[in-house]
């Protein structure tokens, strides 16, 4: 699909956007070009309008690191994996193409990010974007780095409730290590969603770097950084360190858990030893008075039965009251 933006004089100061049938040619004030699954037909339209090239799939796909951000033709491209499907438990990343270029800026995606959908709420408000590639390009980018850091922030109140719930598990749940299974699975998953919003934050910060170094605008300084630039590199920075910080808390919790786990074993086994010694001397009375010897004057006695059985209870009963004033049970 085929989606244009351009400057409309019916919408003041806000983005026309809506998809392009395919006899329809790209309007000349289309300032961005957003081609979402698109066919070897819309490349080409886009190749034509524009002079540039456009990467399929497979390219954006399998490109080296030192291909993901280059310039060509006056054009600059650049690839970066955007955080997907962020609703569900396992989001992925998905593969977008920036283009950016004097005329407009193209979008190649095979995927609907979320931080899109936020983009086209915020345009099709008044003045809730520029009306240049660059300005649309920040306004994407803005968007990007605003739900990352909004999924950060929903991981980091699942951790808080699964840091809870190990915390202040309920006593059945502890010694049938429900509690501990469930909150090691959901580590897991938030370790994995991090690790996405990492990844897709180093991605984004590539491309900011390489726009403060290469895209110079008129009116601008001559070094070529622009505060916009430098202002979400900031906020791409500070991402990375609350995930950093995320991590850091998952870890504690994966420590923390398989420590409660170690403590729930050693009591397990701690009960078996305490059990084994109280059991032990009775087992020796018992052991003692069942060999079969002719020569035992104890099996003439007539109260000898009941005596064994007394100094075998005796025996079981008094390591358990030791083990109870030591505390050990």
């Amino acid at each position: 699909m085929l989606l244009i933006h351009s400057i409309c004089p019916d919408h003041g100061d806000r983005l026309a956007h809506r998809p392009l049938s395919q006899d329809e040619p790209i309007p000349v004030g289309a300032v961005w070009i957003d081609l979402l699954n698109p066919t070897s037909t819309d490349d080409k339209r886009v190749e034509t309008h524009l002079g540039i090239s456009i990467p399929t799939r497979e390219e954006m796909h399998d490109l080296e690191p030192s291909e993901i951000i280059y310039t060509e033709n006056g054009a600059h491209y650049m690839t970066a994996r955007v955080i997907c499907q962020s609703d569900s438990n396992v989001p992925k990343l998905a593969d977008v193409t920036f283009i950016l270029t004097e005329k407009a800026l193209v979008t190649v995606r095979y995927d609907e990010p979320g931080a899109f959908g936020i983009f086209l709420n915020r345009v099709a408000k008044p003045g809730g974007c520029g009306m240049q590639p660059e300005a649309i390009m920040e306004g994407l980018i803005e968007a990007i780095v605003d739900r990352a850091a909004e999924v950060l922030r929903g991981v980091g109140d699942k951790i808080d409730g699964a840091s809870r719930r190990i915390f202040d598990g309920k006593a059945a749940e502890v010694e049938q290590g429900s509690a501990y299974q469930g909150v090691i699975q959901k580590i897991g998953q938030y370790e994995h969603i991090i690790s996405n919003v990492r990844e897709s934050m180093v991605a984004i910060e590539r491309v900011l770097l390489f726009l403060s170094a290469n895209y110079k605008r008129p009116k601008k300084a001559a070094s070529g950084f622009a505060p916009e630039w430098r202002t979400s590199i900031r906020d791409v920075q500070a991402i990375e360190e609350h995930a950093t910080f995320l991590s850091s808390k998952l870890q504690f919790m994966l420590d923390a858990t398989l420590g409660l786990v170690s403590i729930e074993q050693n009591k397990i086994i701690k009960l078996f030893s305490v059990v084994a010694v109280a059991l032990m001397p009775p087992t020796l009375i018992a052991s003692v008075y069942g060999m079969n010897f002719k020569t035992m004057p104890e099996l003439d006695w007539q109260f000898g039965y009941p005596i064994a059985v007394g100094m075998m209870i005796v025996a079981a009963v008094v390591p358990y009251v030791l083990f109870r004033w030591k505390k050990w049970l």
